[in-house]
């Protein structure tokens, strides 16, 4: 029995998202050049990080077989490629920043203006209340909850991109620096070709499956968090106006709500404070452990002689990234959880929103139906 209703909630969700992305894909489509040539910027800036990323995963090696061999001229050659190699990659870097800025900021705008419409049209926004329950404070979800449904995706996506080439790309590097080990296992040397994408494979699982088991209530925290916060400022905004004119409060009644959503909105934080925690905890944890279990994969190549000091440092340079690449879920969880709570909550209002347009079409409809009715002979 207790897996009915999480069954339902997976499929309440899965409504929402469908409901969220039925409206916001609309968007893309009075400017689809726009958004391909957008799209085209976005994939050269991923393929031109990555393509410094790598160069500078090789100045590495480099570098440290230079130090190794005590060559300060190749030390003197290395030191001056690495000047523009670091410039490339903050000009490249900043570069995203604008296209991927800008791509959210017409994808904001679009879809606003689409939310605004269906709000405004026939004065909607006085019966919305009524209609659905969870639709409350329409005016932050339209500006703060629309402004994250469309930051997120862009960001998410390009990440995601960006993580899939990157763990191509550096997991051959891996094979190719990392090559075989040998292991004695119950009594038997056994070969294991490209052991360094097995061990980052391996590592990168565990990492990922501890992070959604620690934060997999993030979301419908940070979702409670935004309502709290949305009441709060509706209660503060009613010592203005009454905002609903069949509601008339007394001035302690305005001061006693008030202070009921500050107490909401505080415990609401705390909640999230400590998934937060949790998170970091984890992800602080990834940080940290990374280059080590790198460091001791390499260690046995290195101490035989079968490794030198620079491919030591790239590999374990390029078990980093790749982890990262991989662990694209561990980076970006606190921000998906973010986006999921804000597109739960734009479908929901859109949603209350064509409840009330199937309202008006029955109402508009049912005289014409008397009116048919009568006339029959």
């Amino acid at each position: 029995m207790p897996l009915l209703p999480h069954l339902s909630s997976i499929f309440d969700q899965k409504h929402l998202l469908a409901r969220f992305w039925k409206s916001a894909s609309r968007a893309w489509e009075a400017r689809k050049g726009w958004v391909i040539g957008m799209a085209f910027i976005l994939l050269l800036l991923v393929l031109l990080q990555l393509l410094v990323q790598f160069l500078l995963n090789v100045w590495n090696r480099n570098f440290f077989d230079a130090l190794e061999r005590r060559d300060a001229n190749t030390i003197w050659v290395q030191a001056q490629l690495f000047l523009p190699l670091v410039a490339a990659s903050i000009l490249l870097a900043s570069t995203a920043v604008w296209a991927r800025m800008t791509t959210q900021r017409y994808w904001r705008e679009a879809l606003t203006r689409h939310v605004l419409n269906q709000w405004l049209e026939n004065e909607r926004y006085h019966r919305l209340n009524e209609m659905v329950k969870g639709s409350e404070n329409p005016e932050y979800r339209i500006a703060v909850d629309i402004r994250t449904s469309t930051d997120a995706p862009v960001d998410l996506a390009y990440a995601f991109l960006s993580s899939i080439l990157t763990s191509i790309t550096f997991f051959g590097v891996l094979w190719e620096v990392g090559g075989s080990i040998d292991l004695f296992v119950f009594g038997r040397n056994v070969t294991v070709p490209g052991y360094l994408v097995f061990g980052v494979i391996a590592y990168s699982f565990c990492v990922s499956s501890f992070m959604i088991f620690i934060g997999h209530h993030l979301t419908p925290v940070i979702e409670r968090m935004n309502q709290a916060e949305a009441e709060l400022r509706e209660a503060a905004d009613a010592f203005r106006e009454n905002r609903r004119e069949h509601i008339v409060a007394t001035e302690a009644e305005k001061r006693d709500n008030l202070w009921l959503r500050l107490q909401t909105v505080l415990r609401r934080w705390r909640s999230l404070a400590w998934q937060l925690a949790r998170v970091t905890f984890v992800s602080q944890g990834n940080v940290l452990l990374a280059p080590v279990v790198a460091w001791f994969l390499c260690a046995p190549k290195f101490l035989s002689g079968a490794m030198s000091l620079g491919e030591l440092t790239q590999a374990a340079a390029a078990f980093v990234t790749v982890q990262g690449a991989v662990n694209w879920l561990v980076d970006n969880y606190q921000r998906l959880s973010d986006w999921r709570s804000a597109a739960h909550r734009v479908a929901t209002l859109l949603l209350a929103l064509d409840d009330i347009e199937a309202a008006e079409a029955r109402e508009k409809s049912a005289p014409q139906r008397s009116v048919s009715e009568t006339v029959r002979p």
